[in-house]
């Protein structure tokens, strides 16, 4: 196991270094500069903000030196908040996303494999086929449509919850649900076919003829091997529930990390582009990497077979 986890944080460094390092010249490779959308600025103070901002020097010099700040977490000041730099931008932004994306995360694992485990048991029954219809409507419809649909009706007709600000618990629950859908859709219907195989597995029905039955037989045997699929897809569930964000964010104006940075890439702030996705990045890799060992604590069957290679 200790190999395997030396191997998996060899792997993230390498990640990380690869993503900053795209997002670097991608981004210098679009078209235009911070700099470009303002009016009738003169050429000395151009030269002078270009040289202030070190956008004057060669791109590779440029990379090297962002490089440098990156494990110095020094992420630089932004390009359109000169008052800001872009890590108290990030601890700004951050918690607010953190705590939405988490309570999608939630709302995501525990009613779908809710879902997924009901509609198993009642195979080819009216809560099967109800759970399915709500999964296919979940995966079809767009998150950002369904959260147009939950403000709609829930917020401008029947006025249930507060939309368009941030604050209490209440303004929460819209833009998580609208969030958790998609991901919810996808954990039911992979929980509901890790289940019917589970099911007919002998060790199962040996559980089954030995007396164990109920709530045991479900916890125990059933779900603890079901789960395993869903534990595998929950580390790109959570990466598409973070980057999902940043179109609701802007939908619901709820001021997280998503907000800052698509606000930077239309005025091509640099220093918070870059600051924002390594952040981000660096988050959903980590999530992959506890994803990783918690799945090869689940099932002892993985270490086994880790140490035998």
């Amino acid at each position: 196991m200790l190999v395997f986890i030396v191997r998996r944080l060899s792997g993230i460094i390498l990640t990380l270094l690869t993503i900053t390092t795209l997002t670097f010249f991608l981004m210098h490779a679009i078209p235009g500069d911070p700099f470009t959308s303002e009016q009738r600025i003169p050429e000395t103070v151009l030269k002078n903000l270009y040289a202030y901002y070190g956008l004057d020097k060669p791109l590779f010099i440029q990379y090297l030196q962002y490089m440098k700040g990156i494990f110095t977490l020094d992420f630089g000041p932004s390009l359109k908040s000169e008052t800001r730099e872009v890590i108290d931008i990030i601890w700004d932004g951050f918690p607010v996303s953190a705590r939405l994306g988490i309570q999608a995360i939630l709302i995501a694992v525990i009613f779908g494999i809710t879902l997924g485990i009901i509609a198993a048991l009642k195979q080819n029954g009216l809560i099967d086929y109800l759970s399915m219809v709500l999964a296919v409507i979940g995966i079809s419809v767009p998150s950002f449509i369904l959260a147009t649909l939950l403000i709609h009706y829930f917020a401008v007709t029947w006025r249930i919850f507060p939309v368009a600000s941030w604050g209490s618990w209440e303004h929460t629950i819209l833009p998580s649900i609208a969030l958790a859908m998609t991901p919810l859709a996808y954990i039911a219907r992979l929980m509901r076919s890790s289940v019917l195989e589970v099911l007919e597995q002998d060790y199962l029905k040996t559980a089954i003829a030995k007396g164990v039955f109920g709530k045991r037989l479900i916890l125990k045997h059933v779900l603890r091997n079901a789960i395993l699929p869903v534990i595998t897809v929950l580390g790109p569930i959570s990466a598409g529930i973070l980057t999902g964000s940043f179109v609701i964010e802007q939908i619901f104006g709820i001021p997280g990390l998503g907000k800052y940075f698509v606000s930077s890439i239309v005025d091509r702030d640099y220093p918070v582009i870059l600051g924002t996705a390594v952040f981000f990045s660096s988050i959903l890799v980590l999530l992959v990497f506890i994803v990783d060992i918690a799945y090869g604590f689940i099932d002892p069957r993985i270490r086994v077979t880790g140490r035998k290679s």
